[in-house]
């Protein structure tokens, strides 16, 4: 089992025609990522890679089954289109685009809310789960490099740090059951939290790895989960961007989200948090096998 995705999970992939969309899309289709159809208005009646092409999505989900949509469109046409997926009834979206204005992303995380759907994004590489399906550029031409297919989840607020810690749970002799990159700005779709509670209850995942960042309250709200006590399997957390302790607040380094406006957005706040409230907090990428072994007993 994974979660959110797998293999039965049918894709439609808006902004399928453009060069991004048709290129990621080859690669995701190669992968095994049942994609069924895609959109682009104005482009109806065309295909890509055989498949084909409609107006709007309203029209794709008429004419096929439709769990889950990628978005490949253009920072200022992305909350229009997150929100045309969400009038059509998906409930799992991958907003891909960076530079998507804070306000946009505000209304998007609410509109998801409100529907009661999961968006990714925006600013991610997409979501994985080995061996089954994967949602945007995760793992390029061939995920099977970096993504071994097991029992631990893995959510990160950066995209190269996502494969990076697979790779690391690959190298010590463990897989992974679904990876997502959460995406790294300011309002992300979905909060960190609730990607932590799926891997909870999914059976088939044992222990959670994350990675966070400074900036934003996405880990004080792992943090008060953890104290409720209702993790009940090892999260192991590590945080990296310490060194920017030491330079000017409010100033963004990498992600636009990693930015330091108080104590409490500190990467070392944060590990002591995170640390008081239960989880196993690394220092290096190399540890991360040998906790999950440690505290799963194998």
């Amino acid at each position: 089992m994974s979660i959110l995705i797998d293999e039965n999970t049918k894709v439609l992939a808006q902004g399928l025609t453009g060069a991004q969309g048709t290129r990621d899309a080859e690669f995701c289709l190669r992968y095994g990522t049942k994609i069924v159809c895609g959109v682009t208005p104005g482009k109806a009646g065309v295909e890509v890679h055989n498949l084909p092409v409609y107006g709007s999505v309203k029209e794709a989900c008429q004419q096929h089954q439709v769990d889950a949509s990628v978005i490949y469109a253009p920072p200022l046409s992305t909350k229009e289109a997150v929100i045309e997926a969400l009038e059509a009834g998906l409930k799992l979206i991958v907003a891909l685009a960076e530079f998507v204005p804070r306000h946009d992303t505000a209304v998007i995380a609410a509109a998801a809310r409100e529907n009661g759907a999961v968006v990714i994004g925006c600013n991610t590489n997409g979501i994985i789960s080995p061996g089954k399906s994967k949602l945007g550029a995760i793992g390029g031409d061939d995920p099977s490099e970096v993504f071994a297919p097991g029992r631990i989840g893995v959510v990160s607020r950066s995209g190269g740090m996502s494969a990076e810690l697979s790779l690391a749970i690959k190298r010590g002799g463990l897989g992974v059951s679904t990876c997502i990159s959460m995406g790294g700005d300011v309002i992300p779709g979905n909060p960190m939290v609730d990607y932590i509670q799926r891997f909870v209850a999914d059976p088939d995942t044992d222990a959670i790895v994350m990675f966070g960042e400074p900036g934003t309250k996405a880990e004080h709200e792992v943090a008060a989960y953890l104290r409720t006590k209702a993790c009940t399997k090892p999260l192991i957390a590590l945080l990296a961007g310490e060194f920017q302790e030491n330079y000017p607040q409010g100033v963004s380094f990498g992600h636009v989200a990693a930015m330091i406006n108080d104590v409490e957005d500190t990467v070392s706040a944060k590990r002591k948090m995170l640390s008081s409230a239960g989880a196993i907090v690394v220092n290096s990428l190399g540890e991360i096998p040998l906790k999950i072994r440690e505290h799963l007993g194998s």
